[in-house]
């Protein structure tokens, strides 16, 4: 198999050997008149539609076909590439390409100076080169052969900033600010014109109407500014005639007054003249030492465009990269196969799969005028010379053709009546140079072989060259009508014969190849549709050999039974295909419920988290009334507790003992007889009892208390609090868990928090990805019990904890 590797790195910045340069001993390997039978220019003209620019189609119109395996693969993978490129990209193009390729020829000679128009070229260069650069090299790793194209353009941005200072693109012409003297020689030229003409113009209203000539303006003859005046008043006003009216009536002068005026501007127009050829020529040296360096960056566009060209061809006409095998090997498959010049023409067009195993040199195709036998073998021909010119040839993938090193072809009728040429010999001399030069790895196309001529004769030549080019190792695809020929694939292994589908019944062909059976010729069934006289076609079937007759049966029966067989494979396939749209259809139906699944799924999640934080908040609402209702009623208890304690105390005559207090310990419950209330004792404070009931601690003498005891459970001792004991920490930790679970943690550490009265939460999320953070904080934005937040100090555990400060 033919090597197909070789690429060239990225940093090597020379162009690719695929210029296709053809030597003399190709040019005759090649036969240009086998490209010409096979109308391979009109196939170039194609594809050089597709290119940007007139250098880029020229570059596809000089394209040719080499006979080396690796120039030919090196070819296509970069056309394979650039398709890659525009599939990646649809929207991009090459940029313009100035056609400069003689100036830079000519800027190789010392002295030589550019036009502006030819400046304007060079800076258009330079811009599309940047372009390419900032496209593709980005992309280079990926597109390594575009990449190494790209990578050796010019880049000079001083040269190109230099041009775009100097020249405007639309007037093609120096701007003022190009020197300093260009701009005050421009800016004296306006004001030495204005003057000019304002001095012409005061003339003009001063004449006499005698000799003035009505709605006269100032004008230009001759490249000097006039007025037109009477013929008649031409003494009067003196100066120099430099023109007349066509009626002669008028003359054209240039006043004494303004002769001078205009000396001048005419040397300033001088001045100016001499100072754009100085810049121009300074401009063209600037530009002198990069030449080369242009002429390969202009050549790398061309060439790139030339690709851009052939890689839209291959998209538009659904071509694909064939395989470069060798024949000898691996043989020869074409899938999907189309004719170049047919594809342009909108019609319908039956592709054909053709087959050459290894072994197989020949293929002789019979079957009825107008069946596609010529098409066909004009379509292998031009695939060949598509691909061995680097261009994707109209074929699917999974095709595999050789490199030729020669292509050969015998088509058409090539009479000549100045050149006494008849029909017949004009294919004998075409067959003489096919034996003369074919070699085994040749391409040799023959139309209609063996014709134009006795049949009998015709037919034992046309055996002796299939017989000598199969003998060869050439691949051969022959068309005849000759039935004798069908015996050759008995004869030579290499041989094979094929015919084209044709409808029997409808006498219309099907153009489909079919190989390993030679096709009928329909004579006789065709004559009769058309209306032959029935006793002449009897006298023709009657002329027909038995062997013949028993031949065409055989084929008819042949086909008969393909035909069937055709149609059983037709309706399997049909079948097949309403079974697979089937399964599609329920693979489709349970995608859909799938995706209702989950469409459902997530609109009753959202729904369920839309009522749980409206839940939330109305809970919230609540439970800050109820805490703000408590704390009233907890300072009226406070207050009303500490006005009976005192008066008490100034009930009571003298101070208690300390006997009276020693009856009380820490954890004792005891009676409130003045609130009628149960309490515990917490501490023995000097001469008073600090009492804890309902959460309040109160100070009172002894003497308003009774000892009951003191609880035997921790349970006994919760019930003197107005609600149940809350799990209040002064932090919460949410690491390892999932964000909505998170949430509903920091609400509960929240609750408690705030219920405990904390005025800090400090909520240790950790670092990882930041969604835990981010959930944090979310929610604290979101509920009003939270002050502020902020992430904490380094001592507190840094962006891995949120610090909440609470209402």
């Amino acid at each position: 198999m033919v090597n197909t590797t070789n690429e060239s790195p990225v940093t090597d910045h020379r162009l690719p050997t695929t210029d296709y340069r053809i030597t003399d001993h190709w040019l005759t390997k090649l036969n240009q008149h086998a490209l010409d039978a096979l109308e391979f220019d009109r196939v170039l003209e194609i594809v050089a539609a597709y290119a940007t620019s007139e250098p880029g189609a020229e570059a596809v119109r000089a394209l040719r076909p080499v006979p080396e395996a690796v120039t030919v693969a090196a070819a296509l993978d970069a056309v394979d590439e650039m398709v890659g490129w525009l599939i990646r990209d649809e929207s991009w193009a090459p940029p313009f390409i100035p056609g400069i390729g003689k100036p830079l020829e000519r800027l190789a000679v010392e002295g030589s100076v550019w036009s502006e128009a030819e400046l304007i070229g060079a800076l258009r260069l330079l811009k599309g080169a940047r372009e390419v650069r900032r496209a593709l090299l980005p992309q280079s790793s990926e597109f390594t052969r575009l990449g190494a194209l790209a990578a050796g353009l010019l880049k000079d941005e001083k040269l190109e900033k230099r041009l775009q200072e100097s020249i405007d693109e639309d007037t093609e012409t120096l701007k003022d600010s190009a020197s300093p003297e260009l701009k005050r020689l421009r800016r004296s030229i306006r004001s030495a014109r204005s003057d000019l003409v304002r001095l012409l113009e005061s003339i003009v209203a001063a004449l006499p109407s005698r000799i003035a000539v009505p709605d006269a303006s100032v004008t230009i003859r001759n490249g000097r500014y006039c007025i037109p005046v009477r013929r008649e008043g031409r003494a009067e006003l003196g100066g120099i005639v430099h023109d007349e009216s066509a009626s002669r009536a008028t003359l054209f002068v240039e006043p004494p007054s303004a002769i001078e005026p205009m000396n001048h501007l005419r040397e300033l127009h001088l001045s100016e003249a001499r100072e754009v050829e100085r810049i121009l020529r300074e401009l063209t040296d600037e530009l002198r030492p990069r030449a080369a360096e242009l002429a390969d960056t202009l050549d790398r566009l061309v060439k790139l465009d030339s690709l851009f060209a052939r890689g839209r061809y291959a998209l538009k006409r659904g071509c694909a990269r064939p395989q470069l095998v060798n024949r000898e090997n691996d043989g020869y498959r074409v899938v999907h196969g189309r004719h170049p010049l047919l594809l342009e023409s909108g019609e319908p067009l039956v592709p054909f799969d053709l087959l050459m195993n290894p072994g197989e040199y020949t293929l002789l195709v019979t079957g009825p005028n107008a069946g596609g036998k010529t098409v066909l073998i004009k379509a292998v021909g031009l695939i060949a010379a598509m691909a061995q010119s680097g261009i994707l040839p109209p074929v699917g993938p999974g095709s595999a053709v050789a490199v030729f090193s020669g292509i050969f072809a015998d088509i058409g009728d090539e009479q000549s009546i100045e050149a006494s040429l008849s029909t017949f010999t004009a294919h004998l001399r075409n067959i003489q140079m096919i034996l003369e030069q074919a070699e085994p790895d040749s391409l040799c196309l023959i139309d209609e072989i063996g014709g134009a001529t006795d049949p009998a004769e015709g037919a034992a030549l046309a055996r002796a060259v299939l017989l000598e080019l199969a003998d060869r190792s050439c691949m051969t695809l022959a068309t005849s009508h000759l039935g004798e020929l069908n015996a050759l694939s008995a004869e030579h292994r290499g041989i094979v014969n094929a015919g084209l589908a044709f409808d029997a019944e409808r006498l219309q062909p099907l153009y489909r190849l079919i190989k390993g059976r030679p096709g009928r010729s329909y004579a006789l069934a065709i004559a009769q549709r058309v209306g032959f006289p029935q006793d002449v076609l009897e006298t023709a079937r009657a002329a027909l050999s038995e062997e013949e007759v028993d031949t065409a049966r055989l084929l008819a029966e042949l086909e008969r039974k393909e035909a069937e067989l055709d149609e059983r494979i037709a309706a399997l396939e049909r079948k097949e295909r309403e079974l697979s749209q089937r399964t599609e259809s329920l693979e489709r139906g349970q995608e859909e419920l799938a995706e209702q699944r989950r469409e459902l799924e997530i609109e009753a999640h959202r729904k369920a988290r839309e009522y749980l934080l409206e839940a939330r908040k109305k809970l919230d609402e609540a439970m800050k009334a109820d805490r703000e209702a408590a704390r009233e009623a907890r300072r009226e208890l406070e207050a009303r507790l500490r006005d009976h304690a005192q008066a008490l105390r100034e009930a009571e005559s003298g101070q208690p003992g300390a006997e009276e207090t020693a009856a009380f310990e820490a954890d004792d419950l005891v009676w409130i007889t003045s609130l009628e209330r149960e309490g515990r004792v917490v501490e023995l404070r000097g001469s008073d009892v600090v009492v804890e009931m309902g959460g309040v601690k109160l100070q009172l003498a002894p003497g308003v208390l009774k000892r009951r005891g003191q609880p035997k459970r921790a349970t006994e001792r919760a019930a003197f609090y107005g609600g149940p004991e809350l799990d209040a920490r002064p932090e919460v930790d949410l690491r390892g868990m999932v964000a909505e679970e998170a949430r509903l943690e920091l609400i509960r550490a929240l609750d408690a928090a705030v219920q405990a009265g904390l005025s800090e939460l400090r909520v240790i999320h950790g670092k990882g990805t930041g969604v835990l953070r981010e959930t944090v904080a979310e929610y604290a934005r979101s509920d009003r019990r939270v002050k502020s937040h902020r992430l904490g100090a380094s001592w507190e555990g840094g962006s891995g904890v949120t610090v909440l400060q609470l209402d």
